[in-house]
């Protein structure tokens, strides 16, 4: 075999084994609930979980998972889906999370800024009178970015 076509066989190989990864992950958060002291899921996530107050909200009962949203954007019809999303009447705040798996922030941060800021805007137009808030939750290290 070539050493070009090993290298692209790698590629795609490497390729797969991350998308694989992530899609795990996202399923595995997707299945997260903490409401006080009960907890459903797994239990090393949960554990990362409670280390982040800030986010603790977007796991409990209240927070929807996997939302679907549909608006216009800069023009033009976009259709996307909120990994997490809590809706909270009493402050006027929406906030959303997104889950992001890769262990190189750089690589595609742009793009996951861009893709927040149009989740603020479709958010925006289904909750006008709210706050809106977007985060990053990077899984590769447990850290939380603000959007």
């Amino acid at each position: 075999m070539s050493t070009q076509m090993h290298k692209i066989i790698q590629t795609t190989e490497h390729q797969k084994y991350a998308t694989d990864a992530g899609t795990r992950m996202h399923n595995a958060l997707r299945m997260i609930k903490i409401d006080g002291d009960a907890h459903a899921g797994d239990a090393e996530i949960i554990s990362h979980i409670l280390n982040m107050p800030s986010v603790l909200p977007l796991f409990s009962p209240a927070a929807r998972t996997e939302v679907p949203v549909a608006g216009i954007v800069r023009g033009k019809f976009v259709s996307r889906r909120f990994d997490r999303m809590l809706v909270d009447a009493a402050t006027h705040r929406v906030y959303i999370l997104d889950y992001k798996t890769d262990t190189d922030k750089s690589v595609f941060r742009d793009k996951y800024i861009a893709q927040l800021r149009e989740y603020v805007e479709l958010a925006r137009q289904i909750y006008p009178d709210y706050k809106i808030s977007a985060m990053i939750l990077w899984t590769h290290d447990w850290t939380l970015e603000s959007v």
